[in-house]
């Protein structure tokens, strides 16, 4: 019997992407099955995975209820799936047996709890109800879990029988498994929406750990559970040097190994990917766009976004539009020395060292930069790399990660007094408006000679290309889409600013050279009719030609009007 938690059938976000695949992008990581049957009844059966936002962290946990769930009937969903072709060997009952997928499908009654389906329900509470019974959303939740299990046939029996009255959660499934030898699987998705929502409310939230600890860490309350998998933004919160849950075993953005591959896509699955019939995205689009979070060697994509540009036809950015954007604002507004230096640095290309070992895993906890990155890294904005020190160095991961941070960080009354903005904003107007290519040439001196610009092998056009680019970031962010390598007339023009319907201001042509002249560069984009594609849609093209020569050390630039 099913209720508000207990036993899902099986429909959710994870049946819908498998039956709407040409509408939708679905790429097959039931193998990540496997490993939780791995783990039933094992030391190793308290599990959390940590992620950011939009990161597949709900689909993995509603494939799980699909799974495991007795009131859904799930065999043809999985049938030649990758957990199809699962095996092993296990201990149950003090004897090994051989296992397979089929073992444990639909065989386990699942308590699944989606946080903010509480948190949405405990406001229509709040509306609705004259007398409050609950005293806050931990005993609302609380209060609905047994619910579900008083309306179950055979557990309402068990805990009548036991004359249980105003009862735990706890004690509840401690006498359903006293009574039955029955154990659940418990599911919770968005686990620290507490500590993230009711942030400033340390008392719900240590209340909240503690209900969370007396399911978990005493030995009555670990008999009633075969598996319990949490999922979240932040890891477990830490009191003092320790975890609140210290027993589970944490994958999070900050030490995800071994299980890289299992949120968001990698590398092999953007090739399936763009193989699809329906896909018009290439390769290099998606790697520029939404790749770059990389985590132990293991390139990860943003799988939200990869699906939303399928769909469209287009990459573009869509991490925008949620409460994270304002938490990022108010972390590069807090009162630590460099933070926002370093946050422009971060945006100009440069990777920062930075060391989460005090790093306490909430958001109101914050003592100086390294919380912060530590912080903007379980977020999803900034990817992390370990260093030999034990340090870790922070990055802006990709081109929609710094379209979505440039646009916030502009939107700051500072950012105008940083001078890689005012720079930025010079050599656009030496560009447009006054068409001066030794006033060009000179910012880009200046730019490669600034510490704050990453480059560290300044001997390639891409090295070049780069330096142009992090440049004139600031000043087209509002009014211009960059694209790079874009096939246009016979060949591949270097960078074209594309307007972003404003009919006024003109389309720009960059073409770079590494030890050749800004004129070959000019020469290029004429012959090879790198503008063709785009003079039926603008009146004014501008054509860039930009060289950095080899002996002299020194750039040289030419600006030309095609009309």
């Amino acid at each position: 019997m099913s209720g508000i938690f207990l036993n899902p059938k099986g429909n959710n976000a994870f049946t819908d992407i498998l039956n709407n695949r040409i509408n939708k992008v679905f790429v097959d990581k039931t193998d990540f099955i496997g490993e939780t049957i791995d783990r039933l009844d094992s030391d190793a059966k308290l599990i959390a995975f940590t992620r950011p936002r939009r990161f597949g962290k709900t689909v993995m946990a509603q494939m799980l209820a699909s799974y495991y769930s007795k009131e859904a009937d799930s065999r043809s969903v999985f049938s030649g799936r990758k957990i199809s072709g699962y095996k092993s060997i296990k201990l149950i009952d003090n004897q090994e047996v051989d296992v397979t997928y089929e073992t444990f499908i639909n065989k386990f009654d699942v308590i699944y709890i989606d946080m903010n389906t509480v948190d949405s329900r405990y406001a229509t509470y709040l509306n609705r109800e004259k007398k409050h019974k609950a005293a806050d959303i931990v005993d609302f939740l609380e209060n609905l879990v047994i619910s579900d299990l008083m309306e179950h046939d055979d557990f309402a029996s068990i805990l009548k029988k036991e004359k249980i009255g105003n009862i735990g959660l706890a004690d509840a499934l401690s006498a359903i498994h006293r009574t039955s030898g029955i154990t659940f699987i418990l599911i919770m998705d968005e686990w620290d929406l507490i500590y993230r929502d009711y942030r400033q409310d340390t008392m719900l939230q240590k209340k909240f750990i503690d209900w969370l600890k007396g399911l978990f860490k005493s030995s009555d309350g670990l008999e009633c559970f075969s598996l319990v998998y949490l999922t979240g933004i932040l890891p477990i919160r830490k009191y003092n040097s320790q975890s609140a849950l210290n027993n589970f075993k944490e994958y999070n953005m900050l030490s995800p190994e071994p299980f890289e591959k299992y949120f968001g896509f990698t590398e092999d699955d953007i090739s399936q990917i763009v193989e699809m019939p329906w896909c018009k995205l290439t390769r290099e689009n998606m790697k520029y766009w939404y790749e770059g979070y990389k985590l132990n060697g293991v390139d990860v994509y943003n799988p939200n976004s990869v699906a939303s540009a399928v769909a469209d036809g287009k990459c573009k950015c869509y991490w925008s539009g949620s409460s994270s954007n304002e938490e990022f604002v108010r972390l590069i507004n807090l009162n630590f020395k460099g933070i926002k230096t370093d946050i422009i640095k971060l945006l100009n290309g440069m990777k920062l060292p930075f060391s989460s070992d005090k790093f306490k895993n909430d958001m109101t906890s914050i003592s100086d930069k390294d919380d912060v990155f530590s912080l903007l890294v379980c977020l999803g904005y900034l990817g992390c790399a370990d260093l030999q020190n034990g340090k870790k160095i922070a990055y802006v991961p990709n081109h929609e990660i710094r379209q979505t941070l440039l646009s916030l960080v502009k939107g700051q009354n500072w950012s105008k007094r940083i001078d890689a903005v005012k720079r930025s904003e010079r050599l656009f107007k030496a560009i447009v408006r006054k068409h001066d290519g030794k006033a060009v040439a000179e910012i880009i001196q200046e730019i490669h000679n600034d510490t704050s610009v990453s480059l560290f092998d300044y001997n390639t056009e891409d090295s070049l290309t780069y330096c142009v680019m992090s440049a004139m970031q600031w000043a087209t962010l509002d009014s211009y889409d960059c694209h790079r390598e874009e096939q246009s007339g016979k060949g591949r023009v270097d960078v074209v600013y594309e307007p972003l319907g404003m009919n006024n201001i003109p389309l720009i042509i960059i073409e770079f050279k590494y030890g050749r002249s800004a004129a070959a560069a000019i020469t290029q984009i004429k012959k090879m009719e790198y503008y063709k594609r785009y003079i039926q849609r603008y009146k004014n093209i501008i054509l860039v030609g930009i060289n950095y020569s080899k002996t002299t050390k020194e750039h040289e630039c030419l600006i030309e009007c095609l009309n």
